[in-house]
């Protein structure tokens, strides 16, 4: 066995299912993983999204036959059930999956509803569980790979200092969604090591989308509260990504990595 460093992070024959791939932190992680040599499905409600990113990748890499777009709904069993039926037919393996699909409104406390906080549990956690359960068959066979994306805040309260209005306010529904993810792949990493499937999560910081950035008073708050003094840039989670998913990770399972800056140090 060739263990060079090169070899090690290669996902050159490797099929890859991204939800929510097409997204501002999931497109990187595409990216990461067709740079690497894998054929990426990119996944999520918005088809044509799917297929835009799919195009904008290939052009931006010169790949050709790597990048495939599908559409899925992760809170619907019917619709998770279609996608990996025909990511079997179409591709006959599945050694990746990389769970990271979010949609959800900004809520505090006092202004969240019982539906929203039903609707991010199904969104957050309830559709990691569905994904993994529908696709584990596959996953058997390929050995493969679980990489649950999760946050700051499944680990760590918000700091209500910092949130000056609703628009901006993380709900709690998303840090308790969160935090069962990270559990729920602790768990899944020990009953599914028997079949040499690895599962890990990745927490990202603060990673605010460029609407969010527009507000300079909350993103000078926001990078003062980190110990690197700064938000973070998406390409900064591509090594991680690329660690977890790939061989160069193979004895690290049940973890939670957390691309931070520091965030939960202090």
């Amino acid at each position: 066995m060739n263990n060079s460093i090169h070899d090690l992070f290669s996902l050159k024959g490797k099929v890859a299912f991204v939800t929510g791939g097409a997204g501002y932190l999931g497109s990187f992680i595409s990216e990461t993983l067709a740079e690497l040599g894998a054929k990426v499905i990119i996944g999520s409600r918005n088809l044509t999204k799917c297929e835009e990113k799919c195009k904008e990748l290939a052009s931006k890499w010169n790949i050709k036959d790597q990048l495939f777009a599908v559409e899925v709904d992760v809170t619907d069993s019917t619709s998770i059930k279609k996608v990996f039926r025909d990511i079997e037919e179409s591709f006959g393996q599945l050694d990746i999956i990389v769970n990271n699909a979010w949609s959800g409104n900004k809520n505090s406390f006092e202004s969240i509803s019982e539906e929203d906080w039903q609707y991010d549990i199904e969104m957050s956690l309830s559709s990691v569980f569905r994904c993994v359960k529908t696709a584990l068959p596959l996953i058997k066979k390929s050995k493969g790979v679980v990489l649950n994306i999760t946050s700051m805040y499944g680990h760590t309260a918000p700091d209500y200092r910092i949130y000056d209005g609703i628009e901006l306010t993380n709900p709690p529904s998303y840090g308790a969604a969160k935090a069962g993810v990270i559990q729920l792949t602790k768990y899944m990493a020990s009953f599914l090591s028997p079949y040499q499937i690895r599962v890990n999560c990745l927490s990202p910081g603060p990673f605010p989308h460029p609407a969010t950035m527009k507000n300079q008073p909350f993103m000078k708050q926001l990078a003062e509260k980190n110990p690197l003094n700064r938000i973070g840039q998406p390409h900064e989670l591509k090594g991680a990504v690329a660690l977890l998913c790939t061989d160069a990770s193979s004895y690290i399972t049940g973890q939670n990595i957390c691309v931070d800056g520091g965030w939960a140090v202090w």
